[in-house]
């Protein structure tokens, strides 16, 4: 039996957590509720320790971290100051809170989505994180998703991370210095996109959003052009075709439904390729998506939802979105949904790979929910201290995608001195070229925006594009007159 005892200023808000198969995680912490005895990540010598809630202790407090200050008394007790919001198979919801706060007598209970009944959360009701690299850089299996890569398939994924975070640390720069309009970083998600955009085949296609910038890059597209768009100059500078990457969308959530129509003309071509439509949490609440889940399931559509659950709509969280754990809501589509660990590259392969290949054989759609965590704002546009605190984002930086697989190259001495420091040089040049690229993208045409309109020429637009070109030649004129 687990020792008890009451949470007091010492007592271990930072540990590990082994899992049933082994894994580990952390450092993790856990949040409290009253009333009850409380399961709390390891101390140092036990594999589990509980404790109780001290009288008095406000439950308005009580599993919800955003909700505390430096006057909180969750922060005194140290309890809950960093919340596992989904670091590992029976950790509390970290979607929806706590499953016993969602109850009338306190009884820990879950709700199963697919037929709404309670059962206890120990039965196996609660988030099932697929994981293949711990945080520590540890490899771990998983009966259902295996990986077998060769010491450069590592490492190209570590270089393909490396290469696309200092991609996006270049464009956020020049935002600020003025040099796009706007940016939508991808900082923190890398592993998501690098390992579910190296799990596709070249006949497969991809419909993104607008912050798929590794998966563009696992598609080949050039940088430049993705911040052609950002900069106002072209209205996505790549042909979709030559890659099988579609154009950004920007419309939340439209480009689910683009995704499946597609899917489904592939399946009647007879075509044995598979489509992969990305969004957010946040767009997972449109229609647009869960018409696409309607469709998709009904006509078995060779389709994979691949969604970043990075816990932010712009500044609204993930518990004031959803009740269910997102990845849930497929089984009442009628197709199977997982969750993964967004942070994981080996596990992002794995698991896409997985349902690209199901996709192929005919067995229809299947969701995929990386969860991962936005490090950054969502658009340059924003300021993310105005509305989550610093320390979530400490907790996850431990997380990092990146510094895991370094870890476990190092523990497995993958990689020579050379390749780090060749990759360091390369880094520096892609920044440099994005850098130069940028500032010296040419204007386009004013007069180019009414081209491609419609495909056959308008009238109404050819007069449009006449009107429009005479008032920017009367700025030529007045110029030419000195006036």
């Amino acid at each position: 039996m687990p020792p008890h005892g009451r949470i007091t200023p010492d007592t271990p808000a930072i540990c590990r957590r082994t899992t049933k198969r082994g894994a580990t995680f952390g450092p993790v912490a856990t949040t409290c509720r009253p009333d009850r005895w409380v399961t709390l990540p390891c101390a140092v010598s036990e594999p589990h320790a509980c404790a109780q809630a001290p009288p008095g202790f406000p439950r308005e407090f009580l599993g919800n971290p955003r909700k505390y200050s430096h006057q909180s008394p969750c922060l005194h007790i140290k309890v809950a100051a960093h919340t596992p919001r989904g670091t590992g198979p029976g950790d509390p919801d970290p979607v929806h809170g706590d499953p016993a706060d969602r109850t009338d007598g306190g009884e820990n209970v879950a709700v199963d989505s697919t037929d709404g009944t309670l059962s206890p959360p120990d039965s196996g009701a609660g988030p099932e994180l697929i994981q293949l690299l711990t945080p520590e850089g540890e490899r771990v299996e998983h009966p259902d998703y295996a990986v077998d890569l060769s010491d450069d398939e590592y490492l190209a994924l570590y270089r393909d991370l490396v290469l696309v975070r200092r991609f996006d640390a270049e464009a956020t720069a020049l935002q600020r210095q003025g040099e796009l309009g706007l940016w939508a970083s991808l900082l923190g998600q890398e592993a998501a996109q690098i390992g579910s955009g190296r799990a596709l085949r070249s006949n497969d296609y991809v419909f993104p959003t607008y912050r798929e910038h590794g998966v563009a890059w696992c598609r080949g597209v050039d940088p430049l052009n993705l911040l052609g768009m950002f900069r106002g100059v072209n209205n996505g500078g790549w042909d979709p075709r030559e890659n099988n990457f579609h154009l950004y969308t920007i419309v939340i959530g439209a480009q689910s439904l683009h995704g499946v129509g597609y899917a489904m003309g592939v399946q009647r071509d007879g075509s044995d390729s598979a489509v992969v439509t990305y969004f957010g949490d946040g767009a997972s609440s449109q229609g647009d998506v869960n018409e696409a889940f309607t469709f998709a399931a009904v006509f078995n559509a060779p389709v994979v939802f691949f969604c970043q659950n990075n816990q932010w709509a712009i500044s609204e969280p993930t518990e004031r979105q959803m009740k269910v754990p997102l990845y849930r809501r497929a089984a009442g589509f009628g197709f199977p949904g997982v969750r993964v660990d967004g942070n994981d590259v080996l596990a992002c392969l794995a698991v896409t790979r997985a349902a690209l290949d199901r996709a192929r054989r005919g067995e229809g759609p299947m969701l995929i929910e990386a969860f991962t965590y936005r490090m950054g704002a969502h658009t340059t546009s924003d300021d993310p201290t105005r509305y989550r605190l610093s320390a979530e984002l400490e907790e996850w930086k431990l997380k990092d995608p990146i510094e895991r697989l370094k870890a476990f190259l190092h523990k497995q001495g993958i990689g020579s001195p050379e390749f780090f420091a060749d990759l360091e040089a390369e880094s520096e040049e892609l920044g440099k070229r994005v850098r130069n690229g940028v500032r010296t993208m040419p204007d386009p045409d004013p007069a180019s925006m009414f081209a491609h309109v419609y495909a056959e020429r308008h009238p109404l637009v050819e007069r449009e594009r006449a009107e429009f070109e005479a008032y920017h030649a009367s700025f030529v004129d007045a110029g030419e007159d000195g006036h």
